[in-house]
């Protein structure tokens, strides 16, 4: 079992930017990946970027370039730094972790992004 907070949503205007946090309970070796779905009202979850338990990242193509995914493993947490927002970024953005056979989500965090 994980349970995962979420911080750092807000309101920024176009351009600005802010950094996600999203911290797990406890130390657990077994999480396969850490990393942030989006969601818009009415429309599906999207994959925004992940981190594995290696140390590779990916990322969404729109994100590319202006978000970076980091991981503190001594404080169980892994960041999502966006920079250069854009109106198109406001979603709710959630927090997941892979622990095969099971996914966790944080309770997500508002990011609207103002033009």
């Amino acid at each position: 079992q994980v349970q995962l907070v979420e911080s750092g949503g807000g309101l920024v205007q176009a351009g600005g930017s802010l950094r996600l946090s999203c911290a797990a309970s406890g130390s657990n070796p077994s999480i396969n990946s850490m990393g942030w779905y989006r969601q818009v009202l009415g429309k599906q979850r999207e994959l925004v970027a992940d981190i594995r338990k290696i140390g590779s990242t990916g990322y969404a193509d729109s994100v590319k370039g202006r978000f970076t995914i980091s991981r503190d493993d001594s404080k169980n947490t892994v960041y999502l730094q966006m920079n250069n927002l854009k109106p198109e970024d406001t979603a709710v953005y959630f927090c997941y972790a892979a622990l095969w056979p099971d996914i966790y989500w944080g309770q997500g965090t508002q990011v609207t992004v103002s033009s």
